[in-house]
């Protein structure tokens, strides 16, 4: 099997971090692949760091015949297996690229983030007709794309990303090693987000929770882990100047953007994910992975992953004194932090699993790559 796998964005997000690491996971299984990146870009830089084979491009853009003309002549000469993107605009590119190859090797698209635009005219219908299966990350993607794409119920399939629970344990986790780095003391609760600097994410409601919460508790230190989307200083900029407009220079830790993920969260006791839209949220499972219980918003592909008392304590999307209230409960009763943790760290084993999911995407491209023999 020979996998041409594609992800063309020039952003730094989740979609990019799980293209690499479901990269990963084929070439541990021995499965030939090769990655399509924008050169210079930072998944690009990612794969070269982990000697991924890329085909690097300068830039794409809708229908560029250049490309197009380009890619049809690297299919025909390189006997791939099929076709994976991650990203529904890579179709632009490899729909009419396999045409031009009278290549009929199954095409396979990852739906990672909604649409808010309907895109049921001819060109899209055209499009998505010649994908093979989709697979949507949360059943609100999956809703989203019946909504706003010319595809049938029957053409998606639900596929969480998942992460490594073996990596993401909490016996992996270096834990006092964190603490002591930012000075966090034995008897304080640490509370943390791991997410972008950018609008959305729910930093300002975090924010206004900390600040309400070290007027209750003398006990509680806040972490942000992350660094500004691309073209978002300004936005981390603000949001820091936040922290000191609320006195929290002693209590709230930025630790900017972090590749010891493992123990940044095996440093935390509680996990706030305050985000308005998601569409999954990778970092949710990975501190559930790490037993952590967390306070999450209710809404969207969060709900795919929370369960509410079970493994998580949701509060009202956006509302503050939801926030708070939730955070309060944990911050009170450590026999709830811990049964939430246990519970939380057996539903990622179960349900979000790096393994399982790779294992389920190999047998559908066996399945469709036979079918197409």
């Amino acid at each position: 099997m020979k996998v041409l796998y594609s992800c063309l964005s020039k952003s730094w997000g989740g979609m990019e971090m799980f293209t690499i690491t479901a990269v990963r996971e084929l070439l541990n299984r021995n499965i030939e692949t090769e990655l399509v990146c924008i050169k210079n870009s930072p998944i690009y830089m990612e794969a070269v760091k982990d000697k991924i084979l890329t085909i690097p491009i300068k830039s794409f853009n809708y229908c560029n015949p250049i490309q197009i003309i380009k890619f049809s002549k690297i299919v025909g000469r390189r006997n791939y297996s099929l076709v994976h993107t991650q990203y529904s605009k890579d179709l632009w590119l490899f729909v009419p690229a396999l045409k031009f190859a009278k290549s009929n090797i199954p095409l396979f698209l990852t739906k990672q983030m909604g649409s808010f635009i309907v895109k049921k005219d001819f060109l899209h219908k055209k499009l998505y007709n010649r994908v093979t299966k989709i697979f949507a990350i949360s059943t609100v993607i999956k809703n989203n794309l019946i909504e706003t794409c010319p595809v049938s119920e029957g053409k998606i399939i639900i596929l969480h990303n998942a992460v490594d629970t073996k990596k993401f344990s909490p016996e992996n986790g270096q834990r006092e090693k964190i603490r002591t780095e930012f000075n966090i003391k034995g008897d304080e609760i640490a509370i943390g987000m791991l997410a972008r600097f950018t609008p959305g994410k729910g930093h300002e409601e975090f924010l206004y929770a900390a600040k309400k919460l070290i007027e209750i508790y003398g006990n509680l230190k806040f972490m942000i882990v992350g660094d500004p989307s691309r073209g978002e200083d300004n936005y981390g900029l603000k949001i820091k100047e936040l922290a000191t407009t609320y006195n929290l220079s002693d209590k709230i830790i930025f630790t900017g953007f972090r590749t010891d993920t493992v123990d940044i969260l095996s440093a935390m006791d509680i996990f706030a994910f305050p985000s308005h839209s998601e569409a999954f949220g990778i970092a949710l499972v990975e501190a559930m992975s790490m037993a952590l219980p967390s306070v999450c918003s209710d809404s969207d592909g969060i709900l795919d992953i929370a369960v509410d008392n079970e493994t998580s304590l949701l509060f009202e999307n956006k509302n503050t004194d939801s926030l708070i209230e939730k955070l309060k409960l944990l911050i009170e009763n450590n026999d709830m932090r811990s049964n939430l943790g246990l519970n939380a760290r057996q539903r990622a084993i179960e349900h979000f699993d790096l393994k399982s999911l790779s294992d389920k995407v190999v047998d559908y491209y066996k399945t469709f790559s036979s079918k197409n023999q």
